[in-house]
Formats: structure tokens, sequence, C-alpha cells
């Protein structure tokens, strides 16, 4: 399940869909056959983000079903069906970026086993391997760009690596043509276009990766728009009635 699931325009949909889930899972585990039921970024749907964070009927019915499921995972219900008979117990795994903004009974110690993953150097590299690895890059290479970039996730990597791609295409648009894109895209007698692997070099790498580490910085200058406010022309015109509080504008 995604986090998208886990909100509806019906109260009560998300939780009815968890459980459906569950005894699905259930169902194939009876079969012999491993199985588990995993929510991708469930802080996203059910969490709070904030003050401006609507918490509905659903957040709240989520939670519940969640943790009643962790409570009695042998007995998980549809409405309107009460069966006897116990279920296999089905593994929940859940991913989230932020767990603190979680209905904290959810997260005790108890219903929930929670694990950080704070990858270590080799583990950064050994993922980067995996990465790169249909480019035929030296390993020396990937440590050298695992240890420019230090402080920054798994996905950045990934990001170097598509950034490479991106270019490829866009020398093909800029070869063909931009008008000519559609008609060489929709129903076209040639077949989809067709690339060849790019070459990945270090070099290329690095460029590409102090260019997101300087987007990554402009993301972070909340002050930004202060900051040009006060640097424009008139910028400080109204700063004593602002200060009074009489500025209307």
């Amino acid at each position: 399940m995604s986090a998208g699931e886990l909100e509806s325009g019906n109260a009560g949909e998300p939780a009815k869909l968890i459980r459906q889930r569950y005894r699905e899972a259930s169902d194939i585990i009876k079969k012999g056959k491993m199985c588990c039921l995993f929510i991708n970024d469930l802080d996203a749907g059910a969490g709070r983000m904030g003050g401006t964070t609507q918490y509905t009927v659903n957040n709240q019915m989520v939670n519940a079903t969640l943790m009643n499921i962790a409570d009695n995972p042998t007995n998980v219900q549809l409405p309107g069906m009460y069966n006897k008979q116990e279920n296999p117990r089905v593994p929940v795994i859940v991913t989230g970026n932020d767990f603190s903004t979680l209905y904290a009974p959810l997260i005790r110690d108890g219903r929930m086993e929670k694990f950080y993953w704070a990858p270590t150097r080799e583990d950064r590299i050994g993922v980067c391997l995996g990465i790169f690895r249909t480019d035929n890059m030296p390993q020396e290479d990937i440590v050298k760009l695992v240890d420019t970039f230090p402080g920054q996730s798994i996905d950045f990597f990934g990001a170097l690596r598509a950034r490479v791609y991106d270019d490829e295409v866009r020398k093909w648009i800029t070869d063909i043509g931009v008008e000519k894109v559609g008609r060489r895209l929709v129903n076209s007698i040639e077949g989809p276009p067709t690339f060849e692997q790019p070459k990945m070099t270090i070099e290329k790498l690095l460029e590409y990766g102090n260019m997101l580490v300087q987007e990554q910085e402009n993301v972070k200058r909340v002050q930004l728009a202060d900051k040009y406010l006060s640097e424009a022309a008139l910028g400080d015109a109204n700063k004593d009635q602002i200060e009074r509080g009489t500025f209307q504008g």
C-alpha cells in the first residue's frame, strides 16, 4: 500500500482497505506461500506534519486499525464479518521518514519494532556499486564519488546517474527539433527512439553532484523571499509602518 491509499472521500474506506489487504495476505499464507503487508511512507498518509495538516476521521481510523491489528494479529475481521476462525498472522512492515508525526500509542514498544537505517560508508559504497553496476565504472571512482559527498542520501547518487541519461534525451530532442518530438514519439512508423548507453565518467558525475548540492542550498534558503523584498527598490519604504502595525499593503 502507498500513503495515498490512507485517505479517501469516504469515511472508513482506508481502514477497511487495510483490513482487506491484510486478509488477502493471510489467505496467501494459508496456501503455503510467504507474504507480508507493506505500507510505504506511513507518516505521509497518517501522520501530522504540522498545524496546517488536517486530521481527518480516516487518519484516526487508520491509526486505530493498525493498533488493533498489532494487538490482535490473528483476529482481523472485515466490517459486518465476525468469523471465530483465526487467520494466519501477517507481518506488517511500514516505512517512513519521521515517525514522530504518528499517533504515539501506535509506535510504542510492543506494537512496533523500529529500525533506523543509517548506512555506513561501506553500505553506501555497496549500494552505489549496485546503482552503477551496468555502467562499468571503476570501483575507485565510485569510492571517490561517495567520499566527495559524504552527507548525501543514497537517492542522491541515483539522481546523478539519471542526470547523465537526461542529457542523452535532451541531445536527442535538440537533434530532431522540439517541433518534431510529438510526431516521432506518437504513432511513428520508425518505432520508439533508441539510445546508446552513455559513458559515465567521474568528472561528469562530480560536476552534476556539485550542481545538485547547489540546488539543495537554494532550497534551504528559507529567508530568500525576505532578502529579496528588503533589497528590492523601495524595499524598506514602508518599514516604519510595518513596525507600528499600520501598514495595509
